[in-house]
């Protein structure tokens, strides 16, 4: 009796890639437009043989049984694979055939070690900085991109040969990433199903994979925290989620300091109603890591939830920003609710911190009757630098008052000889009847009153 033929992972593949297609018909997944779910034509045989013979490389089985019997790139993560001519030309030689020394779980230190050379020079001569470049991505084929400094690599030989790298540029502190597949076509076939289950996959690869389920199991039965950080992480990637999973995130955030702000980000992510009690808690408490976090979510959330609620907790609490990071979010929400006045900000637009000031006046920008407020503006310009005046006319204009009169006089030359700037210094002589030409003429003179 004929049963069927069993299905292969190329059979599920080729049948997911015309799934993902109907999933996704106007290709809004990142970098889908440029490859649209197609394959390019399929590399004989004896074309892969020949390009392993000349290249003097065996490619891993996963990676070559997709440029044979699936296609010869196209369709795939971010803006697709390369064909192997394409990952051949993005490849250097010299990496091509050296020996791979990344490997998972490679800490900061042995990757500062590693780079070293790239960052402690930078008149490094070429010879040496194209060494140490290939020895980092050497045994390896760039096989695609994600976009700007960031590229996919596959790894060709070693004790991780067939699994798939995320680079970027050399940063210190920051390894590339091994993805969680151990081989290509495991990592292609768990793209295709994120897409059909509608997943978010913006950073799709970087997450741990698993479905709820999969990922409360991964928690609940971690040995270190590392991994319980990990498992929940990998939950981003969902859209929605269950009543039992909401319910577990629920529990951590109430029993787990550890992870708590982690939890409340994810129930506010995928059921913001649930989350507001959280958030409201993040922003009352003393601590300013939770301040901040809450602050995070609340702009994650910004352009699908009504937050008007959170704005007067977060007035209310302005006297606990200490950094530009903190009051850079605060900005965010407060200018959406137009809640920043130059009053409630003056604390940050005339404070003793450049980095504070420039934060705050980019804040400010959209506030209006700034003349009414010329009093915190000359203070800010008595008590700040140059870079305080040029910050201030960049986002703010010419304000037109008499009294910054000596101040856009101070910094005339370096503006005048722009179109667009000294029209605006014009008009602000207009507005207060005097010549077009007063900033050009010997001041001694004249006083401002």
């Amino acid at each position: 009796m004929w049963f069927g033929k069993k299905e292969t992972q190329l059979d599920r593949i080729k049948n997911k890639l015309s799934q993902a297609m109907r999933k996704d018909a106007d290709f809004s997944v990142f970098g889908a437009s440029s490859h649209q779910y197609r394959v390019k034509e399929k590399l004989t045989a004896k074309e892969l043989a020949d390009w392993q013979v000349y290249n003097h490389v065996t490619l891993p089985e996963p990676y070559a049984q997709f440029l044979t019997k699936i296609g010869n790139g196209g369709a795939g993560p971010y803006y697709g694979i390369y064909s192997i001519e394409k990952a051949t030309s993005y490849t250097e030689r010299q990496a091509l055939l050296a020996k791979s020394v990344l490997h998972p779980g490679m800490t900061k230190e042995e990757w500062n070690h590693l780079i070293e050379p790239l960052t402690k020079d930078e008149d490094i001569p070429d010879e040496e900085y194209d060494d140490t470049c290939n020895k980092v991505l050497g045994g390896m084929l760039c096989i695609g991109t994600q976009g700007c400094e960031y590229d996919m690599y596959l790894v060709l030989e070693g004790k991780y040969r067939g699994r798939i790298v995320y680079t970027s540029d050399f940063h210190p502190d920051h390894p590339f990433f091994f993805v969680y597949e151990d081989s290509f076509l495991d990592w292609y076939e768990r793209w295709l199903d994120e897409i059909i289950l509608d997943y978010d996959i913006g950073w799709f690869g970087s997450r741990m994979p698993g479905d709820e389920n999969a990922l409360i199991q991964i928690y609940q039965s971690a040995p270190n925290e590392e991994i319980q950080a990990k498992a929940l992480d990998g939950m981003f990637k969902f859209k929605k989620v269950s009543q039992p999973t909401l319910a577990f995130l629920k529990n951590i955030a109430e029993q787990s300091p550890k992870n708590r702000t982690t939890a409340i980000w994810l129930i506010c992510k995928t059921s913001f109603d649930t989350g507001r009690k959280y958030l409201l808690e993040l922003l009352q408490s003393d601590k300013h890591e939770d301040f901040l976090q809450a602050l995070q979510i609340l702009h994650a959330s910004s352009k699908t939830v009504n937050l008007t609620e959170f704005i007067p907790v977060i007035l209310q609490r302005l006297d606990r920003i200490h950094d530009p990071e903190t009051l850079r979010y605060a900005g965010y929400i407060l200018e959406d609710y137009g809640a920043i006045t130059l009053q409630n900000f003056a604390p940050f637009l005339c404070h003793a911190d450049p980095k504070m000031q420039t934060t705050a006046i980019y804040a400010a920008r959209s506030c209006e009757n700034k003349l009414g407020s010329w009093q915190i503006i000359e203070q800010m310009l008595m008590g700040g630098g140059p870079q305080v005046l040029n910050n201030l006319i960049l986002y703010w204009g010419i304000i037109p008052h008499e009294k910054l009169l000596p101040y856009y006089k101070a910094v005339w030359p370096q503006y005048k000889s722009n179109p667009n700037f000294r029209e605006k210094f014009i008009g602000c002589l207009r507005e207060l009847h005097l010549p077009d030409d007063y900033f050009d003429k010997d001041e001694s003179r004249r006083r401002c009153t």
